[in-house]
């Protein structure tokens, strides 16, 4: 599949948006030096291009920098993320946060979320166990922040703020909000089945 997207590049066809974030997807799933290169190039060139990417390609991009532990490079794409409701952006932001080491700022991220008076109408910013779980491995560390989270997870959990999702099952969501022509949706099912399952070291 990534063979088939270079060779479109290479011949000058324009990437659209679901093209793009197929594109990243599968760079994601490849899960090495040269598809993060690949990833880190495409979001370069659309930018420079002036492309519009949709925001999941901008997630796609901070979980591929993640998984080749290029912290730095995770860091700046996430700083691009400008939507802050999405509950994928604030799981993503969490992670980055951990893995460069500040602590304290993983604890106002979730700090924010519970204080946020969400309306009824509007969907809650949720995190999945996954990510927390990892955090609270990491804060053990920390004895202040450690009792921090106990309390900060309390709350989320009681205001329905906890998902069992993992991180790699909301990267692969389709949004129900939109209608996803079938022939790209069988794409993606086909990339995503073609890859090996593997315990996302994200969390690492």
């Amino acid at each position: 599949a990534l063979e088939v997207l270079v060779e479109m590049k290479k011949q000058g066809i324009p990437f659209n948006k679901e093209t793009y974030l197929l594109a990243f997807a599968v760079c994601y799933k490849l899960d090495n030096l040269e598809s993060c290169k690949i990833s880190a190039k495409l979001l370069e060139e659309a930018q420079l291009k002036g492309d519009p990417l949709p925001l999941r390609a901008f997630c796609f991009a901070v979980a591929t920098a993640l998984k080749q532990n290029d912290i730095a490079q995770a860091k700046f794409y996430c700083s691009q993320i400008m939507k802050s409701e999405n509950k994928l952006y604030h799981n993503l932001k969490v992670l980055v946060q951990l893995r460069s080491g500040s602590l304290e700022e993983v604890i106002k991220t979730l700090e924010a979320a519970v204080e946020v008076d969400t309306p009824p109408f509007v969907k809650k910013i949720e995190f999945s166990e996954e990510v927390l779980a990892t955090v609270k491995e990491k804060m053990e560390e920390n004895p202040n922040l450690s009792a921090k989270l106990g309390g900060i997870y309390m709350k989320l959990q009681a205001s329905g703020r906890i998902t069992m999702s993992t991180l790699e099952d909301m990267l692969f969501q389709i949004p129900s909000s939109k209608k996803t022509p079938a022939k790209l949706l069988n794409q993606k099912q086909l990339v995503y089945q073609a890859a090996k399952p593997l315990r996302s070291n994200l969390l690492l």
